[in-house]
């Protein structure tokens, strides 16, 4: 009998052995992140424009996908589904950015984006805006550099040595103009506190020699509208939803009603001159939108470098996708914002 016991528990043994192997591949990263569609998401309760015309009956929807890192499960998976895509780790993050740094990055580009749909609606509506200066925005911090330990991603740069900075180019001719080995006060606010720190340079081989402090930046600055435009969209990362944010808030300030009742879709940057970017995992947004029964979907038609053969427009790569789930939904190419609202009006005009 006690052998007995003994086979049974060295089984039991073995089982909670090989459980908790199974349990924590689940926590082992694997050096890629998978994507697959997200959601459409309906922009009138995103966007708020003061005093807007909040009644129209039609519907102007953002796209998304989801994305996070794999593990040996979730890799496996999107190996065997359509419209998940598994995509290296380098394809997503820069070289040395940590995770939180990539978030803080995609939440950069996402105001950059949101900054940028104002001004081009109200400049398209002929409605006054304006540019107010906040500072310098770090993006990242490089490890082993002079800034280590004491920037984050997310700070503020607001002076250096005492004085405003008033664009990351100019703090970048500032900071190489100096000799390496030299000190600089940063000036800085990080979570709404104001801090002062001193950083001693460092000649970067990359620079030619030149003083650098190790971060990568861009210029923070707010658009400030009459009226004022207030959008809820924390959760949602990165620049893609600039054209579509920059439909609705035109739609709102106009009288009319810009998609005359139709649900419409899209996606792709927005640049300050009204230019519509490309974007990535468009197929999976063209799925998003197609589940969320949008009739038109916005696709940036961009322009590929003399000689890329190997790649698609994301227009050619939207098109491909529609074809392949058999949608009814129109597929419509934009280079600019006003094609975007070129297309509506006409099609409005045509009913």
């Amino acid at each position: 009998m006690e052998g007995r016991a003994n086979v049974k528990n060295k089984k039991t043994g073995l089982l909670y052995v090989i459980l908790l192997l199974i349990i924590a591949a689940a926590f082992i990263p694997l050096p890629f992140y998978i994507t697959r569609p997200g959601e459409a998401h309906a922009l009138n309760p995103i966007v708020h424009v003061n005093g807007g015309d909040k009644n129209d009956t039609s519907t102007l929807m953002l796209t998304t996908i989801q994305m996070g890192p794999a593990n040996i499960y979730s890799y496996a998976w999107a190996s065997l589904r359509d419209y998940e895509e598994i995509l290296p780790k380098e394809d997503v993050r820069y070289e040395h950015e940590s995770e939180d740094e990539f978030s803080v990055r995609q939440f950069h580009l996402m105001d950059t984006s949101q900054q940028n749909a104002i001004a081009v609606a109200f400049k398209e509506a002929d409605k006054p805006y304006s540019w107010v200066y906040n500072g310098i925005y770090v993006l990242s911090v490089f490890p082993d550099m002079p800034a280590e330990g004491v920037l984050e991603a997310g700070d503020r740069i607001t002076s250096i040595d005492g004085r405003s900075v008033t664009s990351s180019k100019q703090m970048t001719d500032y900071v190489q103009a100096k000799k390496p080995g030299s000190r600089i006060t940063v000036t800085f606010t990080r979570d709404k506190k104001n801090y002062k720190k001193t950083i001693q340079l460092r000649a970067f081989a990359e620079l030619g020699g030149k003083s650098g402090l190790g971060i990568s930046l861009a210029d923070d600055r707010t658009l400030k509208s009459d009226p004022k435009v207030t959008l809820k969209a924390d959760e949602i990362g990165g620049p893609s939803a600039g054209l579509m944010f920059s439909l609705e808030i035109y739609d709102q300030l106009m009288e009319e009603d810009l998609a005359a009742g139709l649900k419409v879709a899209g996606t792709g940057t927005i640049a300050s001159d009204g230019t519509v970017g490309r974007i990535g995992g468009i197929a999976q947004k063209v799925v998003a939108a197609d589940r969320a029964g949008a009739q038109f979907f916005f696709a940036p038609d961009d322009k590929l470098p003399a000689g890329r053969t190997d790649v698609k427009t994301n227009y050619e790569e939207a098109q491909k996708a529609a074809e392949e789930i058999d949608t009814d939904m129109v597929i419509v190419p934009v280079q600019t914002f006003s094609d975007a609202v070129d297309y509506l009006q006409n099609y409005s005009a045509s009913k």
